[in-house]
């Protein structure tokens, strides 16, 4: 999950994300919400009503925020950059820069979330219990005490991404001293309860339909459970492809054919040289000498109509910001720096001259290559 959305704001130096899909589920839970307060027959008119439910709506996604900011804190006294955090459909995320390097880091990050939940819990449970004669605000309190309480308890669910699967991974790798072995491991726990979040809910929602109820809660139940399917078949993966990497240097997977353009040229000739050769990243020369990168990314900056009059030189990455890589750097350590400045390609410098780039088409040439090899390239 990546930050993109729109910045509200900055906690602790972290920048705070709302993806665009958070507004649909704000939207649904202020609704849930309302129609919760309802039944209670507090005697509200409809407008009380509903900014009862904005304001438990508000207080439950800060609590999300709370959550995500325990992950971080922690993170960030391990060193581990944090990158953002983001509230989307499925709740919040915090994306740090790098995996933690030793099993009690991913043990302390993981179990920071859901203690930071109950204690959440704990706080509006004796809020509502000291609340007695306000029945609008037990209402508000109760509330946001049992959902903290059910977030801490789904979290701890031992499927991997949930904050349960990375204690779960941590715990097994501390036993075998292998993140990649161990990450495995745990996306196969993620999935095989994903797998069963998928049939409950379709049970619940074949069962409300049949009884005429409501389907909603299963259909929901089973959305989640795909969520988590599709996150821990790329868990899966990514650990598959950190494996095949172990032990390789940048040397063994850039390409040494360099791919260079002008920087005089146009963004339409550019476009038609990435049509032509089916690169997204090439180096940028004047004078044969290295003056920048240009990328399939930086091209799409800028609105198709302006290609013919804007160069690669007004939006390439120029040299002085570029990030480089030796020949000798490990890979894995290589793709850790790519993600943490959000790179998809770097150059390769020896002696002072360019002699390779590693781009994501590279690195997938080599997973294929080992993944066709099989058993063979682990020896």
């Amino acid at each position: 999950m990546r930050s993109e959305g729109i910045q509200i704001g900055r906690i602790y130096r972290i920048p705070i994300f709302l993806h665009f899909s958070w507004f649909f589920i704000f939207a649904l839970i202020t609704y849930s919400f309302v129609s919760e307060f309802d039944a209670l027959h507090l005697d509200l008119p409809a407008w009380r009503l509903l900014g009862l439910g904005l304001v438990t709506s508000a207080l439950f996604f800060g609590s999300l925020v709370f959550h995500e900011m325990a992950h971080s804190v922690v993170a960030k006294h391990y060193k581990i950059p944090v990158v953002s955090i983001t509230l989307f459909v499925f709740g919040g995320v915090a994306r740090i820069s790098r995996d933690p390097s030793r099993a009690i880091e991913e043990f302390n990050i993981a179990v920071a979330g859901p203690i930071s939940s109950f204690l959440l819990a704990g706080g509006f449970w004796m809020v509502y219990r000291a609340a007695e004669p306000n029945a609008i605000l037990r209402a508000l309190t109760g509330s946001l005490a049992w959902i903290n309480f059910s977030l801490a308890v789904f979290n701890l669910v031992p499927g991997f991404p949930l904050d349960g699967g990375r204690i779960f991974r941590a715990i097994v790798w501390s036993f075998t001293k292998d993140y990649s072995r161990s990450t495995r491991i745990a996306a196969r726990s993620g999935q095989a309860i994903a797998y069963g979040m998928i049939g409950l809910g379709a049970i619940l929602a074949v069962n409300g339909y049949m009884a005429r109820g409501d389907m909603i809660q299963g259909m929901w139940l089973a959305f989640i459970g795909w969520f988590l399917l599709t996150v821990a078949r790329q868990s899966r993966a990514q650990a598959d492809a950190r494996g095949a990497l172990e032990g390789l240097r940048v040397a063994d997977i850039m390409t040494a054919d360099l791919p260079t353009v002008g920087r005089e040229i146009s963004l339409e000739d550019y476009a038609r040289e990435i049509l032509r050769t089916g690169r997204r990243a090439h180096l940028v020369v004047a004078h044969e000498q290295l003056v920048g990168l240009m990328t399939g990314e930086a091209l799409h900056s800028v609105p198709q109509a302006d290609w013919d009059v804007t160069s690669v030189q007004a939006v390439m990455l120029p040299k002085e910001k570029l990030h480089w890589a030796a020949p000798e750097e490990a890979a894995l350590s290589l793709l850790d720096r790519m993600r943490m400045v959000g790179m998809q390609q770097m150059p390769v410098i020896a002696g002072g001259n360019v002699v390779g780039i590693v781009t994501r088409d590279s690195i997938l040439r080599v997973l294929q290559t080992r993944s066709e090899l099989g058993s063979f390239a682990g020896r």
